[in-house]
Order: C-alpha cells, then sequence, then structure tokens
C-alpha cells in the first residue's frame, strides 16, 4: 500500500499545483482567441483587394475591441479571481465610466495595452506552454498507446524499446520543465495584469488619501458627537446635583438659626465651595461644546465669548448657512484659544473677530492690538497655538499668523465651508 502511494506520488510529482496555473493559462488562450477571431473576421469575408478595403478590415476590429475592452477588463478580472483567487482591484473609485471617458482615462488606455498588446503575447507563450504540456505527456505515456498499434510493427520495429525508454525520460524532464513555466507565466500575467488592468500607484495613492481623508472626517464628527454627550451628561447629572447641593446649603444657612459658629463656619464654607464647583464646571461645559454653539450657531457662540473678555472684542460674523458640526466646533474653539492668547500675552486693549465663507473655504481673522513679536504669537512660542494648528489640520484647514513686534497681531485660519 506505501509502495503504490509512493509510486503515485512519483508519477504526479510534475503536475502538483500546476493545474489551476495551466487552467487560468486556458482561459487566457480562449479570451485572446475570440479577440483574434473579431480582429481576423473581417479579413475572411472579405478579401481586401483595395486601400478602402484594406483600412476597413484593419479599422472595424480595432474599433470592435475597443468597444468591448471594459469587457474584455472584466473577463480578464474575473478569470484572475476564479482560476487564481487573485482580486485585481478596479481603478475606478466608483462605478465605470462611459466609453467615452474610459477611452481618454489613463487607466482605458492602459487597459487596452494589456488587450491589444501584452494579452496576445501572453497567450502566445501559453499556447506554447499548452503545447508542451501536450507533447510531454503523449511522449510520457507512450508505454501506454504503443500497444494500440497493430503487433505487426511492434514485431517489425524491435529496436522500439529502448527508443521508448528514452522518449519517456525526454517527456518526465519536458512535463516537469512545462510546469515550471506554467507558473512562471501566470506569475508574469499577473504582474502585468496587476499593473495593465488595476490601479496605477498614483491612483492607489490617491485613493488612499481619499480613504484616509473620509476616515480621519469620520473620526472628527465621532470625537464631537463624544463630546456634546459628555457636555449634556455634565449639564443634565452633575451639574444639576451641585446646583440641588448649593440651594441646600442656602436653606440650611438661612433657616437654622441656632448653629453654633463653627458649624455656620462649615456650612457657608461648603456653600462657596458649591458655588465655585458650579462655576468650573460650567466653564468645563463650555469648554466641552456649549449649547449656545448648537442651539444657535457660530455667531451667538462667538458673542458669548467676546463679551465674557475682559477687553472690548468686536465680532463680525457673515455666514449664508451654518458650517457642518465639526467645523464649527473648530472654529470656536480657535477663537475661545484666541482670545485667551490676547488676554494672557498680547498686552491689548482691543481685539477683532471676523467669520467670513468666501467660496467653499471659511476665513476666520482673529486680531489685536498687542505687542506682537516672535515670542508672543508663534506656534512653537508655548502660547497654545501648536494645539491649535494641529486642530486645524484634523479638518484639513490651514492656520497663518503675522505678528510682527510692536503688533498689530493677525492670525488667519482657512477652513472648510461644508454645510
Amino acid at each position: 500500500m506505501h509502495i503504490t502511494a509512493r509510486l503515485r506520488r512519483a508519477i504526479l510529482w510534475p503536475f502538483q499545483g500546476a493545474g489551476r496555473p495551466a487552467a487560468f493559462l486556458a482561459t487566457g488562450v480562449l479570451i485572446q482567441l475570440a479577440v483574434m477571431v473579431v480582429m481576423a473576421l473581417p479579413w475572411i469575408l472579405f478579401v481586401p483587394e483595395r486601400l478602402a478595403a484594406v483600412l476597413l478590415a484593419v479599422l472595424v476590429p480595432l474599433a470592435a475591441v475597443v468597444s468591448a475592452g471594459p469587457l474584455l477588463t472584466e473577463a480578464q478580472r474575473g478569470r484572475f479571481r476564479i482560476r487564481l483567487d487573485v482580486d485585481i482591484p478596479s481603478p475606478y473609485g466608483g462605478p465605470r465610466p462611459p466609453l467615452p471617458e474610459w477611452l481618454r482615462s489613463p487607466a482605458g488606455r492602459r487597459q487596452l495595452g494589456y488587450h491589444l498588446l501584452y494579452g496576445p503575447l501572453l497567450a502566445l507563450a501559453a499556447v506554447f506552454v499548452l503545447l508542451m504540456w501536450a507533447t510531454s505527456a503523449v511522449a510520457a505515456s507512450i508505454y501506454v498507446w504503443i500497444w494500440l498499434v497493430p503487433p505487426e510493427w511492434r514485431l517489425g520495429q524491435a529496436g522500439y524499446t529502448p527508443v521508448a525508454a528514452y522518449v519517456t525520460a525526454a517527456a518526465v524532464a519536458l512535463l516537469c520543465a512545462a510546469s515550471s513555466l506554467t507558473g512562471a507565466l501566470a506569475r508574469l500575467d499577473t504582474r502585468t495584469a496587476t499593473v495593465r488592468l488595476g490601479p496605477s500607484r498614483e491612483e492607489q495613492l490617491a485613493r488612499r488619501v481619499e480613504d484616509l481623508a473620509e476616515s480621519r472626517a469620520g473620526l472628527v464628527d465621532v470625537v464631537d458627537a463624544e463630546r456634546r454627550r459628555i457636555e449634556r451628561d455634565l449639564h443634565d447629572g452633575a451639574q444639576q446635583r451641585l446646583v440641588s447641593l448649593a440651594v441646600n446649603l442656602g436653606l440650611a444657612r438661612a433657616t437654622l438659626g441656632d448653629l453654633s459658629e463653627d458649624v455656620r463656619r462649615v456650612i457657608d464654607e461648603a456653600h462657596r465651595e458649591a458655588k465655585e464647583a458650579i462655576e468650573e464646571l460650567n466653564d468645563l461645559v463650555r469648554g466641552l461644546h456649549p449649547a449656545v454653539l448648537e442651539d444657535r450657531g457660530l455667531d451667538a457662540a462667538i458673542s458669548g465669548i467676546a463679551a465674557r473678555a475682559p477687553l472690548p472684542v468686536g465680532v463680525t460674523v457673515n455666514l449664508p448657512s451654518r458650517p457642518s458640526p465639526a467645523i464649527e466646533a473648530v472654529a470656536y474653539f480657535i477663537v475661545s484659544e484666541a482670545l485667551t492668547n490676547v488676554v494672557k500675552h498680547a498686552e491689548a486693549t482691543r481685539a477683532e473677530v471676523t467669520v467670513e465663507c468666501v467660496g467653499t473655504t471659511l476665513v476666520l481673522v482673529v486680531s489685536d492690538d498687542g505687542v506682537g513679536g516672535v515670542g508672543g504669537a508663534e506656534p512653537a512660542g508655548g502660547t497654545g497655538l501648536a494645539g491649535l494648528a494641529k486642530r486645524v489640520a484634523s479638518v484639513d484647514g490651514r492656520l497663518s499668523v503675522d505678528s510682527p513686534v510692536g503688533g498689530p497681531t493677525v492670525m488667519t485660519v482657512e477652513l472648510p465651508c461644508v454645510p
């Protein structure tokens, strides 16, 4: 039993791993054969005798192959997917464009190059390999089919036995070579088709950039939604509890008149701490995502920041429609942080905030009449501008600062004005 299994493995060794590539090559030959039939059909039906007939016999089949280019591409992709489990992606991000646009596109020209040049050459090589398989298989089985010839021939050819042995040995070697060539040709066809039928390196990078931009935009939206949820939870939960605690402490201080001085002092301290905690929580909630931004938009939210600033701040907001929530949040936090920097570092007496939509860009300008200088308004200066630059970059925006010595300082931010 073991000897039979080993003998079977020894006989089938040249065929191991070559079945699917051989079927893959045969399918490619059939596809290219159909193309060749279309190309040769006018020459078969009409024997050209004049120049017009020659041009007709060349241009008509060429036009037919060009028109069928997208279908040939799909057929080739199906061949790679079914026979080799190789998925060649489409070079188009969406549906395939119409035939005129397909012909003008770089991807369409690459695919036509495969169908008209690389495909036929690879099919010709595949025919050679398949003929090698057929010839070597026939030669290797000479001891099987030789018995089908008449006995008189075998008796008359007394020396056929050693010749058949040599033929069998050569056929086995040819089978091994055919197996290696089949795999090599399948790999060559795969690499060629991946380059010619799939997206180019530039198209892959562009698609990767688009995917990353979409995923980043989705992440920004998720983070903004989570920030809103935290703001609602703090506003409706912890903040209300602190307010209730402050009210109860205030009532206890006002109604309980027979308390000792030490107890009253403790209640006063607790009441003051509760009010300070409420104020800090209000600041935290406004820093997360102010309710006025969601309810009334960017104009009201920035006006609220300006009203709380310790210096005069002029606000001008000219937006035809509300941007997306993520863009609104970024713009709000930029204004908030910028005005905080003005108060802390600029030694300014006045600031101006201007927000307007220019085309598809939201332009936000924050200026002040402070001292300016490199140390006052540079992303590397430790004033929070580095964080603002990262926040602006997260939505594909741009931030620039102009801060000469003596002022004024002007910070310009450009954000995509997405409704």
